[in-house]
Order: C-alpha cells, then structure tokens, then sequence
C-alpha cells in the first residue's frame, strides 16, 4: 500500500513537473511566434492603410494633371490665336509702314463727294450710288488707300459740328466695308467739322456744298501714276 502511494505521487510529481515545462516551452517558443504574428499583422494593416492613402493619392495627383493639362492645352490653344492675330496685325503693320514710307509714290487715282442733308449723316441712295461706282472703278489697285473726310457747314457750334463731321465720315467708311469688304487698314477716316469750306458765301447752295465727305483713292500702282504724272506734266512749248 505504501509502495502505490509512493509510486502514485512520484507520477504526479512527474506529470506537475512536465506541466511546467510545457508551459516554460510555450512562454520561450509559442509566445514570441504569436507576438512576430501579431507585428506583422499590425504592419500589414498599416501597409494597406498606407496603400489606400498612397492610391488615393494618387488619385488626386491624376486629376490635379488632368486639370492641369486641360489648363495648359487652353492657354496653348489661346497663345497660338494670340501670335495668328499678331502676325496679321505685323503684316498689316508692314503694309502701312510701306505706304508711310513710300507716300511719295501715290497719286490720286479717284475723287468722290457725299453730300448730306441738313444736321443729317444719314447716306442717301445717290451717295450710295457713287461710292460703289468709286468702288467699281478703283477697286482693282493692288497698292492704295482710301482718305475719307467728313465736314459740316458754318451753321451750329464747333464741338457739334466736329462731331457731325465725323459721324458723316464714319457712316462712308461703314458703307465701304459692309458692302465693298473693303479692309478696315486701308481707309483713314477723319472729321474737320466746319473748315476747309469749298465755298466761302453764306447761301443754302454754299451751305449745302459744304456738307459733305470726300472720298480720295490713292495707289501706288505703276500703271496709274504713270498715267497721273502724265496728265500733270506741264506741256512742252512746240517748237
């Protein structure tokens, strides 16, 4: 009997001291298992989460071009409407130059005279009548420019009557470049109001003379000036 005893708590001495081994084993082996398991899965969280932020990003970035793009496409597009005007403008910069420099060169190639109603800048069927015959004998230069100036008659004050004149010679100007697509470039435009008078008397015949545009064509075309000097050279007494 004592013999079973002895041998039953040296088996239960043997088993408590195996428990604790397997306990001592699983806190030096399992434990540091499961604490690398658990940091890798707190970094792999925090990777998914840095992933979503980075694709989110991303994202943004991808729209922020997008608009930029947009952006930069509008201004290109802008700029090169921008240096197509300009380069119009230069050339017809040019042209003008040209013409300055070379004012010399033109004669007077067509003469035409508006007349208006009193305090009226409205254009007459006759007025228009004689601007597109000015423009059909003349409109085949390849190298002028048109000189349009309006002018009043003494009746009225001056600031009005300045004013009168120019509306006079802005109503021709329109009319040429509206019905004859005449280029805008070519035609100077100016309103002298009551001076330059072409007749000095004080009656409605004068006053009514002296309402009017004058419309002067000039060019630069050899055939034409050749012509011009001609007709202006003085005659050589005959022998």
């Amino acid at each position: 009997m004592k013999r079973t005893i002895a041998a039953i708590l040296v088996l239960t001495g043997g088993l408590w001291q195996a428990g604790c081994a397997t306990k001592k084993y699983v806190a030096q082996t399992v434990d540091p298992v499961k604490t690398k398991v658990d940091q890798v899965a707190d970094q792999t969280n925090k990777q998914g989460s840095t992933l979503d932020e980075t694709r989110k990003q991303l994202e943004r970035t991808e729209t922020d071009l997008s608009a930029t793009t947009e952006k930069a496409n509008a201004a290109d597009s802008r700029a090169t409407d921008a240096l197509t005007r300009a380069d119009a403008a230069g050339r017809k910069a040019d042209e003008l130059r040209e013409t300055v420099a070379n004012l010399d060169d033109y004669k007077v190639a067509g003469e035409a005279t508006i007349n208006f109603k009193f305090n009226s800048d409205k254009l007459t069927d006759e007025a228009k009548q004689q601007l597109d015959q000015l423009v059909a004998e003349h409109g085949t230069h390849r190298r002028y420019f048109i000189a349009v100036e309006g002018f009043t008659d003494r009746t009225g004050p001056e600031d009005y009557n300045a004013q009168l004149s120019r509306r006079r010679a802005d109503h021709v100007v329109q009319y040429l470049l509206t019905k004859h697509n005449l280029p805008l470039y070519r035609i100077h435009m100016i309103g002298l109001g009551k001076q330059k008078p072409v007749d000095e008397g004080r009656t409605r015949a004068a006053l009514a003379k002296n309402r009017r545009v004058e419309v002067t064509v000039f060019t630069a075309d050899s055939a034409v000036t050749a012509m011009q000097e001609k007709k202006q050279a003085p005659m050589k007494p005959q022998q």
